[in-house]
């Protein structure tokens, strides 16, 4: 089954699918998080949305990392968007998103090595 990218975001933040007023500024946000994720080797280079056709298979084929990327784009995406009140909240937020950011590192990095055997 293919997800929507955006859509995803969307019912991640609460935001119905068919309320459009945010849209340019999630794809905004979603497509900066999809350039942190290049820079980490990881997703197909160059990536970007513009709407809510494109999936997260669109970017990702490895299916191994499909959830860490969908949970990294999700937190950064909130906490961008939408950040918490809490400071702790926050930092919460913050140390799931580096915890990702450094396992995505990894797994990626282990996928490209395996991908020139």
């Amino acid at each position: 089954m293919t997800e929507s990218i955006l859509d995803s975001i969307k019912e991640f933040l609460g935001i119905g699918k068919d309320y459009e007023a945010f849209d340019q500024e999630l794809i905004l946000t979603i497509n900066g998080c999809f350039t942190v994720l290049n820079q980490l080797n990881c997703g197909e280079e160059d990536f970007y949305i513009t709407s809510s056709d494109e999936v997260w298979e669109d970017f990702i084929k490895d299916k191994k990392n499909i959830q860490g990327v969908k949970n990294f784009v999700c937190l950064k995406t909130k906490l961008m968007f939408d950040p918490p009140s809490n400071s702790f909240v926050v930092e919460s937020y913050q140390k799931l998103i580096d915890e990702f950011v450094w396992r995505l590192n990894h797994q990626c990095e282990k996928f490209e090595q395996e991908e020139l055997k």
